[in-house]
């Protein structure tokens, strides 16, 4: 297997709740390798979403490191880690997270604009037509029903070519049939695009379409 593109060690996260110190991880250790799958499983609070958020860059631990594609994310600033971030690091959320007026073409191509690179056109088309959306380019999210702005959502998340794909619950909020729709398209675009994928999940089926699967529980982590 080749190197380590996401490592977390001894990684502690606690925050001030009501005056009092709330540890919502404690002590992880992970190694996630590159272009292999990854579930984080655990119920509704047992920190998936933190963990998520520390690794992607978003969110800082208390104590301990996280490496990033090989660097110790302690050592950059806010810039260099949302730097990183357009440059290698794409989002699928359980909410889509589009944004309202644009369409879904200019949704798909909004990565690349923020990160200098410029609309290009005929890939968001290339992309949307991937996943079964070519010809409602012009609609706008309102315009379209939960699963296909998921569609658009997964579209976004590869314009850049990522190295690693974080989805949080990215089915949470669809029907079933829709949602194991969107499961296919989501393992199929990924194995395409050989990239990382860090599912985080409470569903134990769909955590054992991944190569591996992490358990989360009361803040400590295991491996299934």
């Amino acid at each position: 297997m080749s190197s380590s593109i996401i490592k977390a060690i001894s990684v502690c996260k606690s925050v001030i709740s009501n005056a009092a110190e709330l540890s919502i991880l404690k002590d992880v250790s992970l190694e996630l390798f590159a272009c292999e799958s990854v579930a984080i499983i655990g119920t509704s609070g047992a920190g998936k979403s933190t963990l998520m958020a520390l690794l992607a860059g978003l969110d800082s631990p208390s104590s301990g490191e996280i490496e990033l594609l090989g660097q110790p994310l302690s050592s950059l600033n806010d810039e260099q880690r949302a730097k990183i971030r357009s440059e290698s690091i794409g989002f699928v959320f359980q909410n889509f997270l589009l944004i309202p007026s644009l369409s879904a073409l200019e949704n798909v191509t909004l990565p690349a604009i923020l990160r200098g690179d410029g609309e290009d056109i005929e890939r968001a088309k290339q992309l949307l037509l991937s996943v079964g959306l070519s010809g409602r380019e012009t609609h706008l999210p309102a315009q379209l029903s939960g699963g296909e702005q998921q569609r658009v959502a997964l579209a976004r998340a590869f314009m850049t070519q990522p190295k690693i794909l974080f989805a949080d619950e990215p089915t949470g909020n669809l029907d079933q049939k829709t949602a194991e729709n969107i499961i296919e398209l989501l393992f199929e675009m990924n194995r395409n695009n050989g990239t990382t994928l860090v599912l985080i999940t409470h569903d134990a089926m769909l955590a054992k379409r991944c190569d591996r699967t992490l358990i989360i529980d009361a803040g400590q982590l295991q491996e299934a």
